[in-house]
């Protein structure tokens, strides 16, 4: 395998062994220390050699040449869909006490860590599809920080071109309301739809204010929905009415673009409770409840990339990384977003079809690790895949309100037990994981087959991409 992937990842033979062995190493138990998931002092000099690479005087290997096939093969996925939102928002890594050359400040002063913004590609279904585009930095920064958001929407824009057959949406929160941001997609002549969270009430050419406006329109309906719980507070249903207006806005040419102004109002609030409002900004027209409707469902879909992050930090514990350098950081964090995507996707699956039978997914061995990581004596019987996922300890990671109250679900920081880590079964799963990270399908790989490697797995006939089986390596020992 490895000499059919020299050039994907653009680096010699020898550091592309390292990457796969600490790949597999991490994978085997990706919550632990660098120097903890490897074996032996030789595997820990050389994964601290090859994150030695990002040195200028070395190699200068940055995390993008390591990240690009995991790039490009999350375009590919995303040209089997109609539709595919790209979600986009920024998180701190925190690192104060830490000895980690090129921090900066974080929210407060005495906090030192680094910025991880990611363009994270999912399904309206929810399904993710992987990471299309990153910023990694720490302050202070050179140009503005907000030009990422408009960057973000401009990477977004060329894929769109690239994919001629499916329909990009950049969906971002309230810090991606620029104007700035809404004229450059304009002047693209919108290739990919936004859709913003609104922060500023803005004036209007003709007088007068953008929201007070909107709410003056007519209705066009309401629906209902439950708001799932989260920490600190239970599920509820929702009931919200939709109004919505285009307006115009300066195009930053000396002209006027349109703009839809979409505002959900809850309404019939439980008593205690604060009313649920959204105000929502998007390049498209909107005269129709089903298609107000629709905006809804996928700026709710937003909270995927927080659970991506949610895994991350307490799945993959990446702020306990001890690298020294951020350069050595970000290409950690490369490897470790492979991984959260994964994890992240796993549990959807198991959610999206939670009576998809665990052996179309996994072999017998796999989805037993996941009782017996969790503590449980394994059924007799083969479960389905969402009680697969759910005794796993992955399962926590993207519901901590659940976590706290299953004891049994919350992360456990181990690996897998010898005897399960070096099954062939799991083995053989972990090659599905390099082989993302080198950018090739299952079914690409060198011929003749590596020794033990497992046949080709038709694809699933479900409604979702291709399961290029869930390499379960990552998702019952992580976190």
């Amino acid at each position: 395998m490895e000499s059919a992937i020299i050039g994907l990842v653009g680096v010699v033979a020898r550091l592309n062994k390292r990457l796969i062995k600490l790949a597999d190493r991490l994978g085997q138990a990706p919550s632990s220390s660098i120097p903890e998931a490897c074996h032996g002092k030789a595997e820990i000099q050389g994964a601290y050699r090859l994150f030695d690479q990002a040195r200028a005087e070395k190699r200068g290997l940055g995390w993008e040449e390591v990240l690009a096939p995991h790039l490009a093969r999350t375009e590919r996925r995303m040209a089997e869909h109609p539709v595919v939102l790209c979600l986009q928002d920024t998180t701190e890594l925190d690192f104060n006490g830490q000895e980690i050359d090129g921090l900066g400040r974080l929210s407060y002063e005495a906090q030192r860590g680094m910025y991880l913004h990611p363009t994270y590609a999912v399904t309206p279904e929810r399904l993710p599809l992987g990471v299309l585009d990153a910023w990694m930095w720490s302050r202070p920064l050179d140009l503005s920080e907000s030009r990422r958001w408009i960057e973000g929407y401009e990477r977004v824009a060329e894929r769109a071109e690239q994919l001629p057959a499916t329909r990009l949406v950049y969906v971002a929160d309230r810090e991606a309301d620029l104007l700035l941001l809404m004229q450059r997609a304009h002047a693209l002549g919108h290739p990919a739809d936004y859709l913003l969270r609104a922060q500023h009430n803005r004036c209007l050419p003709q007088g007068g204010k953008l929201w007070p406006a909107v709410l003056a329109a007519t209705p066009l309906g309401e629906i209902e929905f439950t708001l799932p719980e989260r920490s600190k507070r239970a599920a509820r249903r929702v009931r919200q009415a939709l109004t919505a207006r285009s307006e115009n806005l300066p195009d930053g040419r000396g002209g006027l673009m349109a703009v839809t102004c979409l505002i959900a109002r809850e309404t019939s609030t439980p008593e205690g409770q604060k009313p649920l409002e959204w105000r929502l900004l998007t390049n498209r027209g909107v005269s129709t409840l089903d298609e107000a409707a629709q905006l809804i469902d996928w700026y709710r879909c937003r909270w995927e990339i927080e659970t991506l992050f949610h895994v991350l930090k307490n799945g993959c514990r990446i702020e306990e990384l001890q690298l020294g350098q951020i350069e050595k950081l970000e290409l950690a964090l490369s490897i470790y977003l492979v991984v959260a995507w994964r994890l992240a996707y796993l549990v959807r699956l198991g959610r999206v079809h939670p009576d998809l039978p665990a052996s179309r997914v996994f072999d017998p061995l796999e989805w037993q690790a996941a009782w017996i990581l969790a503590e449980k004596p394994p059924p007799q019987k083969c479960p389905l895949c969402a009680k697969s996922s759910a005794a796993s300890p992955c399962s926590a990671a993207s519901s901590p309100a659940k976590a706290t109250a299953n004891p049994a679900s919350k992360p456990s920081g181990r690996a897998l037990p010898s005897s399960i880590a070096s099954s062939e079964a799991l083995n053989r799963c972990k090659r599905f994981m390099l082989y993302e990270l080198c950018g090739m399908a299952w079914d690409q790989r060198p011929n003749p087959p590596m020794p033990g490697s497992m046949p080709f797995m038709p694809r699933i006939s479900l409604p979702m991409p291709p399961l290029e089986n869930c390499f379960i390596i990552f998702c019952v020992c992580s976190n």
